[in-house]
């Protein structure tokens, strides 16, 4: 095919490969529609740059994705040492150091292409997050091709495409169809006139090329026609041999097809005369997955199962160790054994390398072919799939899975994996906050475990029954429970029950006031060097929620930023997302309203996300919009309450109790405030001395007659003995400037209270002037600065005058890139303010938003650009 219109494109890489050439490397992500040449670019990128080090990966859509396909490659094509790594089953860690190194030699220009990694699994996303943080220094062009249509908002690709470029090593070519003039001349002698022909294609240059090459007088319905009028010109021995190919994947073994086919050279000469495949090396390529799709779509069921079933023996024969590749050829075939036999050991494969839902896809693959499997087999199956699950925070179907695998196992008799089964359901039924049948799930798994004897699975029973004492705010038992469990697990080598029961006594020692940091690190250690994810994940979240919990953001932040990294490399849903709810806790805490409303409405929009996940972060909104005056608080505190009842957890219970009654007090209704403030000192004993006294302040400014005991955090004891002014210097030293403005609004004199109102001015928490300014006027006072902006303070919903502008072009049905040009602003930025306005109209997704406000007349027309 003639490249047209490709100039610029071949330029920028050429610029790209000449700064990468002098060190500093780069990552080239070129995007565009299917068919629009991305691959053709920088296959003639290849011919122009013949004096670089050339090395290609691969993402194949035709199956669940093998683990980090595209890196294999690479190792397959270079032989060195990297090629060893993986047959030595290394870890991903290792795999992307070595990678890095073995593209990284001085005086060499190295090239990396990794196509369609709209199709990558989550390690290989993983892997080129690593790389993009380390290109800057390293004499590399990495260049990955990808589909830019059709991707959901909260798709994981379209999530680390925000990664990769916020780096500074990342550049981006995007592809755009072909202009009427060059449909002409790629049609020049077809027959053709160029505007129809660029009208009924889109300038896209594949359908294009499969019009013109077909030698159809018409556009057929679908370029799938266009393929097939070209495929239908082989004879038989060829079309069975393209089916073949079409069916085993983008790319297949030129030896695999001869072990299939049987065929003879003419027949593979006849194949690439079509122009439907090319050669590429041992192998044979398709020229684009749309001809791959066209060729299968025709080849009918009952003969694809029979291919499929050759194909595998094939791979079977010739040695193939990619588990993946053949689970996925023994489903299509209904080979039921096969699939049984590589699927598990696919999910392992995945589960080890950190692609967890591939884990996941491969775990439900082998349970589809499950139905003669002995009852063993299948409860493994399922313990496989609730592991991963858990991990992805699907807590749904990890309780799902975990009641089916106790019912094989009581099938089977093994009272051993019955028990290990019970606590780890007590888990999942913990995180659907189903407290009640979760303590009994694991008081179950104790009482079958124990009069078997010390054993791992009897430690995890203690460690997991520790954790639920723990977060029940029964610190003692808790503590007693791990120290169980750590005799058994220092005892057996268990480093990953360990780890657990170091972090569950470090949390129950931080909320009794105790030395808690050394333990908690020590937890994190083990969970890393053990390469325990789900234990250095806990370890990452609850360090960070307690630092968080205790005010001190400095520490908080740098685990932050590594704990994040590690969970998002790992795809540790579950932790990741407690993270990024600490995080917005301190942005919350610390004055960054418009951050946390960010990064809450963010979090909210992940699909599916857990009742635990929830809560924080609706809490988190319902404060903020309480603050500021703001509609929809009580949507986000009722839920925040329902879903806090039904933990049983104090430290989840109070402060939702607690917001509750400051929102009622900036409402001005103090009954209201008061009874809340008394249902959280109903449930506060056992917490730490931050919520203890939280509370203790809480049942004061509400008129309570009750007192809270227990040790009060310093801030809070200062308010309560009497000194506003250095309680709020102790919150500001703290960094919490809403909290030193609470403080002084409840002191007696105009100066603390002119400090109150010119902080809580600043943060635009409206209701709370209001309270100071009437106390101030009560006292006499004069001269009082001027309230808030008219203009956001009467939005109806407390948007800012950008978001309004920007709401009325998402009303529009503006792209975030539409609206960024005709704002003159950065499309990113775009983004943040289409969360915050989603946020604060309580709307699930732009549609829903647009609709609101076009609803109630909150954005009828398009503002006008400002210069």
């Amino acid at each position: 095919m003639r490249l047209l219109e490709r100039e610029p494109s071949l330029a920028a890489l050429a610029e790209y490969a000449a700064e990468a050439r002098q060190g500093a490397g780069r990552l080239v992500l070129v995007s565009g529609e299917a068919g629009v040449g991305k691959s053709a670019l920088v296959e003639r990128f290849q011919e122009e740059l013949p004096d670089a080090r050339w090395s290609w990966g691969m993402c194949d859509g035709l199956f669940t994705p093998r683990p980090l396909g595209p890196l294999f490659d690479v190792a397959d094509q270079r032989r060195g040492a990297l090629l060893e790594l993986c047959r030595a089953g290394a870890g991903r860690e290792e795999l992307f150091r070595g990678l890095l190194h073995e593209v990284s030699e001085p005086g060499t220009l190295n090239v990396v292409a990794v196509e369609d990694v709209h199709w990558a699994d989550e390690a290989t996303l993983d892997m080129l997050r690593f790389l993009s943080r380390r290109l800057w220094s390293a004499p590399v062009l990495v260049i990955a091709t990808y589909r830019d249509e059709g991707l959901a908002a909260d798709d994981l690709f379209r999530v680390a495409l925000g990664d990769l470029a916020s780096q500074r090593s990342t550049r981006r070519i995007a592809l755009a169809p072909l202009s009427a003039d060059a449909v002409g001349l790629l049609a020049r002698g077809s027959g053709w006139e160029a505007s129809a022909l660029h009208r009924l294609t889109g300038g896209n240059p594949f359908y294009v090329t499969e019009v013109v090459q077909a030698g159809v007088t018409e556009v057929p319905p679908s370029a799938r026609d266009a393929v097939l009028a070209r495929a239908t010109r082989l004879d038989g021995g060829s079309r069975q041999v393209l089916d073949v190919a079409a069916l085993t994947g983008t790319r297949v073994e030129s030896r695999l097809l001869a072990s299939v086919t049987g065929c003879p050279p003419s027949a593979l000469d006849e194949l690439l005369g079509c122009g439907l495949v090319i050669e590429d090396g041992p192998w044979l390529r398709f020229r684009h997955e749309i001809a791959r799709l066209a060729v299968a779509g025709a080849v009918s069921a009952h003969r694809g199962r029979a291919i499929h079933g050759l194909v595998l023996t094939a791979l079977a024969d010739l040695g193939c160790d990619d588990e993946a590749r053949m689970a996925f050829h023994a489903e299509a075939a209904g080979d039921a054994e096969a699939v049984l036999r590589h699927a598990p050991a696919a999910a392992r494969r995945a589960a080890w390398l950190a692609s967890h839902r591939e884990a996941a896809a491969q775990f439900r693959r082998a349970l589809r072919f499950a139905d003669g499997a002995d009852a063993s087999t299948i409860a493994r199956l399922y313990e496989g799939l609730a592991d991963e699950a858990a991990l992805l925070d699907q807590w749904e179907d990890a309780a799902d899975a975990c009641e089916h695998a106790l019912a094989q196992w009581r099938e089977a008799g093994d009272r051993l994996r019955e028990g290990d089964t019970l606590r780890r359901l007590s888990r999942t039924l913990w995180n659907l906050v189903r407290a009640d049948q979760a303590v009994a799930a694991v008081e179950a798994a104790v009482s079958v475990l124990e009069p078997l004897g010390p054993s791992v699975e009897l430690a995890w029973a203690y460690a997991i029954f520790a954790n639920r004492r723990m977060l029940q705010a029964q610190h003692d038992a808790a503590i007693d429970l791990a120290r169980r469990a750590q005799t058994i697990a220092e005892r057996l080598g268990a480093t990953d029950v360990l780890s657990d029961v170091l972090n569950t006594m470090a949390a129950s020692s931080a909320a009794k006031g105790e030395d808690w940091v050394g333990g908690m690190r020590r937890a994190l250690d083990l969970g890393l060097s053990g390469r325990h994810q789900d234990q250095a994940g806990r370890a990452f979240a609850n360090f960070c929620a307690t630092y968080v919990s205790e005010r001190q953001f400095a520490e908080a932040e740098p685990l932050l930023v590594e704990g994040l990294a590690y969970c998002d490399e790992r795809d540790l849903t579950t932790y990741a997302m407690h993270l990024r709810s600490e995080q917005a806790a301190m942005m919350e805490r610390t004055g960054r309203w418009d951050e946390a409303v960010t990064l809450c409405a963010e979090i909210l929009a992940v699909t599916p996300l857990s009742s635990c996940s929830r809560l924080c972060i609706v809490r988190k909104l319902g404060a903020i919009h309480a603050r500021r005056g703001e509609p929809g608080v009580w949507a986000y505190l009722d839920e925040a309450a329902e879903i806090a009842d039904r933990t049983r957890e104090p430290q989840q219970i109070v402060p939702v109790r607690l917001t509750r009654a400051e929102a009622y007090w900036l409402e001005g209704k103090p009954d209201h405030a008061r009874r809340e403030a008394e249902l959280a000192a109903d449930t506060a004993e056992g917490c730490d001395a931050w919520d203890l006294g939280a509370v203790a302040v809480w049942l004061r400014r509400t008129g309570s007659r009750r007192r809270a005991h227990g040790a009060h955090a310093e801030p809070y004891r200062l308010e309560l003995g009497g000194d506003a002014t250095k309680a709020a210097h102790a919150w500001t030293e703290l960094g919490c400037p809403y909290d030193a403005a609470l403080a002084l609004a409840h002191a007696p004199r105009e100066p603390e209270l002119r400090q109150a109102l010119k902080i809580l001015t600043g943060l635009g928490a409206f209701p709370a002037t209001r309270i100071v300014r009437r106390k101030l006027r009560e006292l006499g006072a004069r001269s009082l600065p001027a309230g808030p902006r008219a203009a956001t303070r009467g939005h109806p919903f407390g948007l800012t005058r950008r978001e309004h502008e920007v709401l009325a072009l998402l009303c529009a049905r503006c792209t975030n890139a539409e609206i960024a040009a005709k704002l003159f602003i950065s499309t990113k930025t775009v983004g943040h303010h289409v969360s915050s306005i989603l946020a604060k109209l309580g709307a699930p997704s732009r549609n829903a938003a647009a609709d609101q406000a076009i609803r109630l007349g909150l954005a009828e027309r398009e503002p006008r650009a400002e210069s």
